[in-house]
């Protein structure tokens, strides 16, 4: 009885140890799918403020050749009351999307052709200054190197980066081709560390997507966002 005991005191210590750590808010990631020729791609996040417990969430389209947003394609909301018990901000994208349907129509999302994962990453602590990882599409032939490199200044409230990704492809007959993707000059303010958590492709086999987790300085830790990075193969 006295052992239970004690770890369930560990175990509170822990969470409350943790909580102290993050002590922001987690957004989740959705992804909601490619047109059909792999050209533009759409994915949303949404959670919940710490403390305020109020819902909001954001809804993205991106132009992959460009790897930037279509015009209006980048749509946030926030609600001014606090969730219930239970509930969480998946409400909110799903009222975003249902209120966009005109701009997810122009630019012929298909919300079942979403993206096939190459890499998902399991590591909850991969390395702070960047990180190196290696993926294949069986489909293709395809093996993937992917690094990325981030530049931090600062530290707390005051941190700002920027970072990109190098990306060598090798194709099944042994061609290989590198790319650079996202902008190494865009500096982003109160961001402190950027992951991999997954690459995924479109079902034609020509646009790869790279979901980006990003660490962003709040008052007495973190909050984690996440952000797409495209390519055009």
């Amino acid at each position: 009885m006295l052992l239970k005991r004690n770890v369930l005191i560990f175990v509170l210590i822990h969470l409350i140890c943790v909580s102290a750590i993050w002590a922001g808010d987690t957004a989740v990631f959705v992804d909601l799918g490619f047109s059909p020729d792999g050209r533009t791609y759409m994915f949303g996040q949404h959670g919940v403020l710490s403390p305020s417990l109020r819902p909001w969430a954001d809804l993205y389209i991106v132009d992959v050749a460009s790897n930037n947003f279509v015009p209006n394609g980048r749509i946030t909301s926030t609600q001014t009351a606090a969730i219930r018990a239970g509930q969480d901000g998946s409400g909110v994208l799903h009222q975003l999307v249902s209120g966009n349907a005109a701009l997810t129509s122009r630019h012929n999302i298909n919300f079942q052709n979403q993206g096939l994962p190459l890499y998902i990453a399991r590591d909850e602590n991969p390395p702070s200054r960047g990180e190196r990882v290696t993926f294949r599409d069986f489909l293709s032939g395809c093996s993937y190197t992917a690094q990325l490199i981030p530049t931090i200044t600062g530290s707390g409230q005051n941190v700002s980066s920027r970072f990109h990704i190098t990306l060598e492809a090798a194709s099944a007959n042994g061609q290989v081709k590198t790319y650079t993707v996202g902008t190494p000059s865009l500096v982003r303010q109160k961001i402190a560390q950027y992951n991999i958590k997954r690459v995924l492709i479109d079902p034609s086999g020509s646009s790869i997507i790279f979901i980006i987790e990003m660490r962003r300085a709040a008052e007495n830790g973190f909050d984690i966002r996440y952000m797409a990075e495209a390519v055009r193969l």
